[in-house]
């Protein structure tokens, strides 16, 4: 297809169609760096998906002729990008939500901004989606926003990502170009835990490899981005086997003969007559009744609003949780957790450090966070741990957090609705960050003893199996181990005391992370002792 096109119908054979014998509604996203070409891509597809009518289409030709920057061509970014600002200034900034179907799908994408400053707006849009498309422009290939969008993506729980390597025609179709972008990408995010990746080379302003397979890229025999859509599998984001959970956004009490508990179920199954458990309390109840709009039900599952009557009289505000009791019904349940280990990505102006205070917002809660300890932050390049003593704007890293009370969480990987949350600026009541909650490695200790003192001990530092913690522990103190050796070395040869040299480093190797626990430790006392001053004074916000 030429890059010059006439204001014409699109193509008869795309066309919007009945729902009937439809796959499964597919939410998802595009990103990557400023200037890839994410609007005009989706401008491009909408288009040749039918979904743009004549009056669009006459108010694109328009908008092409004074905002356009494709000549007297249709600038298709204009579709997407609505915002005066946008328009003048040619860059995404806000989120911008766009539905459409085909014989085969329907959609929803959000189109995200790529610049560094806007990364929260991209990241609310992630929050979502079931799926990436990312960007790369051919000639620039991997940049830093690219490398950022995709742990993004990856850390919001999406497993499946198309990249398209956008601007071929600017390379002359060049297959090299392709293959090595293509190379680079896999390799950068070899572990981020993506369970699909496509590598599609296309041009959005000429429509290649769009809509069907482009002749000037006769190389690629793969599928065009709008087909492979249509049918790719996506998994679901909540894992199968959670149990039964429903945070209490409203108590319903319309009058002294009805008492109920509305809110929307989080992750599996409730059935009338199951036992449940309020957390944090713990108390026990069983399901009296199960009430909608369009009456009573028998059972109900996740995605669903309801208002739960319970056979007993139980204290439940908005924020708890009415959970399967431990034992009802297999599946992972939530945990009631006072202190956080979570992954951060920061979108405020405010520095997230040790010491620092926070509200805390998961679900329908909010409560009183501290920053009791920060373990490491991402280097966005190559995804490392490293050393930090605070993240600022768009810093990832993974800290420790104390509550001011007692919440029923569960680790992000496992339910997105318990396990995600943002902290807030209790000065400006700014978004600070996005947080996943990693899983907590004490509880799962407990009920998963291992034999001995020392597995025990073993399992604490290095944590449960296959879990990220302990990827990312194992990775640390290999590092360590290798540091100790090398340091050893080379001190043994230099002063003639090997032995000696050898033993200091491997002290040095297990003092050091028992140091950063106790460190940990002495913190969160401190903001113990400093809560409970506070208590007593009749303090607080």
């Amino acid at each position: 297809m030429g890059a010059a096109l006439k204001l014409a119908a699109p193509s008869p054979e795309v066309v919007i169609a009945p729902r009937a014998g439809q796959r499964a509604l597919l939410r998802f996203i595009t990103c990557g760096s400023v200037d890839d070409g994410k609007s005009t891509l989706i401008g491009r597809i909408l288009y040749e998906a039918g979904a743009v009518f004549d009056d669009h289409l006459e108010a694109l030709d328009r908008d092409s002729q004074k905002f356009g920057t494709n000549g007297k061509a249709l600038d298709f970014a204009l579709l997407v990008d609505g915002l005066a600002a946008e328009r003048e200034q040619g860059i995404t900034i806000d989120v911008a939500y766009r539905y459409f179907s085909t014989p085969k799908r329907h959609f929803i994408v959000a189109d995200t901004p790529g610049h560094e400053q806007y990364t929260r707006n991209m990241a609310t849009g992630a929050s979502t989606a079931d799926l990436a498309i990312l960007l790369v422009d051919a000639r620039k290939g991997l940049l830093p926003q690219t490398r950022r969008h995709a742990f993004i993506v990856a850390s919001m729980g999406v497993k499946q990502v198309i990249v398209a390597i956008n601007k071929m025609d600017l390379v002359g179709y060049d297959e090299a170009v392709f293959r090595a972008i293509e190379a680079d990408f896999r390799a950068t995010v070899a572990s981020l835990g993506f369970t699909g990746i496509t590598c599609i080379p296309v041009s959005a302003r000429a429509g290649d490899n769009l809509t069907e397979a482009s002749p000037a890229m006769p190389w690629y025999r793969g599928s065009a981005l709008l087909p492979l859509l249509e049918t790719i599998d996506v998994a679901p984001r909540e894992a199968p086997d959670t149990a039964f959970a429903l945070p209490v956004q409203w108590v319903n009490r319309p009058n002294a003969e009805f008492r109920g508990f509305s809110g929307t179920i989080a992750s599996g199954r409730v059935t009338k007559g199951d036992v449940i458990q309020a957390l944090p309390s713990g108390r026990e109840s069983r399901i009296a009744r199960i009430v909608t709009a369009d009456g009573d039900l028998e059972s109900a599952s996740a995605g669903q609003a309801v208002t739960l009557v319970l056979e007993d009289e139980i204290d439940l505000s908005r924020g708890d949780l009415i959970a399967a009791a431990s034992g009802a019904r297999a599946g992972v349940r939530p945990r009631v957790r006072q202190n956080l280990e979570a992954r951060l990505i920061v979108t405020g102006e405010k520095r997230v450090e040790p010491g620092a205070e926070f509200f805390l917002k998961l679900g329908t809660t909010l409560v009183q966070a501290t920053v009791t300890g920060l373990r490491h932050a991402i280097d966005i390049e190559t995804y490392a741990s490293v050393p930090a003593r605070g993240l600022d704007l768009n810093g990832i890293g993974v800290v420790s957090l104390r509550l001011d009370r007692q919440l029923g969480v569960m680790d992000y990987a496992t339910n997105a609705t318990l396990g995600g949350f943002i902290l807030i600026d209790r000065l400006s009541n700014e978004t600070s960050a996005f947080g996943f909650v990693l899983p907590d490695t004490s509880v799962v200790v407990q009920e998963n003893e291992p034999a001995g003192a020392l597995g025990r001990v073993l399992l604490r530092l290095i944590g449960p199996e296959g879990s990220a913690e302990r990827r990312e522990r194992l990775t640390r103190a290999s590092w360590r181990l290798a540091s100790a050796l090398a340091v050893g070395g080379v001190v043994g040869l230099a002063s003639g005391q090997g032995g000696a040299a050898l033993l200091a480093g491997l002290a040095d190797l297990v003092l050091r992370p028992l140091a950063r626990a106790a460190h940990d430790a002495i913190w969160a006392r401190v903001i113990e002792r400093r809560d409970a001053a506070l208590t007593l004074d009749g303090g607080g916000i």
